[in-house]
Formats: structure tokens, sequence, C-alpha cells
């Protein structure tokens, strides 16, 4: 799980810092693993290789608003929905995040390597 503290402005103007969660499961991870041909591991190795831009920034967006959720108050549970990652996306901290990991390699290996479970990293 990957928390980022950002701050951004609003459409009110006004400026909120905010801590946002990104996580994927082992059962999430798979289930993206298993459903694309080759695995996605291979498949963005592939877009990357063939400097495929257009590929590259949809899958961003797919592993951010997949990845984003919502922590229980009592920790037992990370609450994702399709109407929490439209509500994220609709943030300026959405774009900014955006942003960032479509310029920043840096950055977007950070970002995926914090939302991979830890069991996968090694």
């Amino acid at each position: 799980m990957i928390k980022k503290t950002m701050t951004f402005t609003d459409y009110n103007g006004n400026e909120r810092t905010e801590d946002f969660y990104f996580n994927l499961t082992k059962a999430e991870l798979a289930e993206m693993e298993l459903s694309t041909t080759g695995g996605l591991g291979q498949m963005i190795q592939d877009i990357i290789n063939a400097q495929d831009t257009p590929r590259i920034i949809s899958i961003f967006k797919d592993l951010v608003l997949k990845s984003y959720g919502v922590k229980s108050a009592d920790g037992r549970r990370f609450i994702k929905s399709k109407e929490l990652s439209m509500e994220f996306a609709q943030t300026e901290a959405y774009s900014d995040l955006f942003m960032t990991l479509a310029t920043d390699e840096a950055a977007a290996t950070e970002f995926v390597n914090g939302i991979v479970p830890q069991e996968k990293k090694n």
C-alpha cells in the first residue's frame, strides 16, 4: 500500500492537503496478470519497448484507478468501488498525480512498486 499526501487546489479555489491511498491485493494483481495474454508485466514491457505512449498512459490510468481506495476506520478493509475511483478521478489531486506519473519515470516506478503486494516484490 502506498499513501500519497497531496496538496491541490479544489474547484472552489481552496488549497487542500489530503492523504490518498493506493493498493492492489494479491488477488487483484493475479486477476490482472492472468487476464492478459503473456501476463501484465510482459504486456507493459512490450508497450514500453514499442514506445507506445497512448497505451502506457492508458495502463497508468487503469492502475491508479484500480488501486485507489479508502481505508476503513478499523484498518480491516480497503474499500474500493467504481464510484470512489470516479470521485477521485474528478479531483485535481488525480490530475496532479497522473501528470507526475506520466512525466517522471522514477515517480511511476515508485508508485507501481508501492501498490504491488509486498510478497510479490521478492
